[in-house]
């Protein structure tokens, strides 16, 4: 028996939509029951406009539709994490998220710039630029694959030497060719998920 929603004195309750893909947090809006009950229904997120007083389907005019993949309650029952597939930008100011401006503190040691390097190597791939080193890569399949045997071999060297500022440069040079390597391969993300949730059993 699933929890019932606790919705506020309109009707409404908060949804946090986030990349099921990258955990990174993309927009937040509110469903009220029709919506929510839409957005099961449909698999595409649904939301209730508060200034417009209307249901209305995310991306239904701008093509950056939402493919549910899960939804989640909170302890209190009253705010829902909807794990989304995004297509194109989920801000309407054409950002990847709506939560885009730092008031404090930075994300340079987080885990947010793995989407954005994956963002980056897409765009390359579908918008090449003369002199990008990662087109480059993109369009040479030895290259590419003999970069990770070399990276690979540096993180080993690293390791063995204890030198922890030379490990963490070889292993950022390993993700990003590896990164590389599955965008011109078109694997999905989801894949290399799914068999890292299968060695945690």
């Amino acid at each position: 028996m699933t929890t019932p929603l606790k919705f506020n004195s309109e009707g409404l309750i908060p949804a946090i939509v986030q990349d099921a893909e990258t955990n990174e947090v993309l927009m937040m809006a509110y469903m009220n029951q029709q919506s929510y009950d839409l957005t099961l229904q449909s698999g595409y997120t649904h939301f209730w406009s508060r200034s417009r007083q209307a249901l209305w389907k995310k991306g239904e005019t701008s093509g950056h539709v939402q493919k549910v993949v899960s939804v989640q309650l909170d302890c209190d029952a009253d705010t829902l994490l909807v794990r989304v597939k995004q297509e194109g930008v989920a801000c309407h100011l054409d950002r990847a998220s709506c939560f885009d401006e730092v008031m404090y503190g930075d994300l340079d040691a987080t885990m947010s710039i793995i989407p954005e390097l994956r963002r980056v190597i897409e765009d390359r791939k579908l918008h090449p630029k003369e002199g990008s080193y990662t087109n480059k890569l993109l369009s040479d399949e030895d290259k590419r694959l003999k970069k990770v045997v070399e990276e690979a071999g540096e993180v080993i060297l690293a390791a063995k030497g204890h030198d922890q500022k030379a490990l963490a440069w070889e292993v950022a040079d390993l993700i990003y060719h590896l990164m590389v390597v599955l965008e011109a391969t078109d694997m999905p993300m989801e894949d290399v998920y799914r068999k890292l949730s299968e060695r945690r059993k």
